[in-house]
């Protein structure tokens, strides 16, 4: 299998001097086309972290990242914003839907800022939206959706274009256990079409649709779980 998301050695320094934070300890980390990896550990072991610089929303302190062979580390803002436009999905907890637009407004935006028609980003949307359950609320505003159809929306929003990387932080934290089962089967059904997907859970019963578990404490990988087949830790040597 290819890695669609490859970390090698990343360190993320927080603060300076006695407020010095190590958020990441040289961590090396891959996700592969069609696979679906739940990261755990307790409040505080970096698996927030490892998200945002998977996502190119943060820059690592130290250390290699590539999302399907292009360098993260070395773009500027407006390369790693296209990339999230056309190569990541994140679907955040606080779904971070713009209130002012529909759902397929929300879900168009991404491709019609990478300079996709809007017509054609629009029917993009709506086939994401239907993908997801809830082609019949794509004119809909988020304050007069569910939370969990707010979700969806997120879920699709991160989908649309058919990106390769999708990342998911605490994607069910605000719903109740059917929706969220629900979402977790979306995700599951993205990788295996072909994408690679990250999962950040506290919780057991979601993290077992991954393929692997990773388990991080303080910063570092202390542990692995999962039939994979694919080994978590990429040589270092091919730095």
């Amino acid at each position: 299998m290819s890695a669609v998301l490859r970390m090698r050695d990343v360190t993320r320094v927080h603060g300076t001097g006695a407020g010095e934070v190590q958020a990441l300890r040289g961590i090396s980390f891959a996700a592969h086309a069609g696979e679906l990896v739940a990261v755990m550990g307790p409040s505080g072991s970096g698996k927030s972290t490892l998200l945002t610089i998977a996502g190119g929303l943060d820059q690592p302190t130290s250390g290699a990242v590539e999302v399907e062979g292009t360098d993260l580390v070395g773009l500027d803002l407006g390369g790693r914003a296209r990339m999230r436009r056309t190569s990541i999905g994140y679907v955040f907890q606080g779904f971070n839907l713009i209130p002012a637009l529909t759902a397929v407004e929300n879900v168009a935006l991404p491709r019609e800022l990478d300079g996709i028609g809007a017509r054609q980003a629009r029917s993009e949307a709506r086939t994401a939206l239907a993908e997801v359950g809830i082609g019949h609320l794509a004119d809909r505003f988020p304050d007069d959706m569910s939370g969990g159809q707010q979700q969806r929306v997120a879920i699709a929003r991160a989908v649309v274009g058919e990106r390769r990387l999708i990342l998911a932080d605490e994607p069910t934290g605000a719903l109740d256990s059917e929706t969220g089962e629900e979402i977790l089967r979306l995700l599951r059904a993205r990788c295996d079409a072909g994408a690679a997907g990250v999962l950040v859970t506290h919780e057991a019963r979601h993290a077992a649709w991954a393929d692997r578990v990773v388990f991080l404490r303080d910063g570092t990988v202390v542990d692995e779980t999962g039939t994979g087949g694919v080994d978590l830790l990429t040589e270092t040597s091919a730095r």
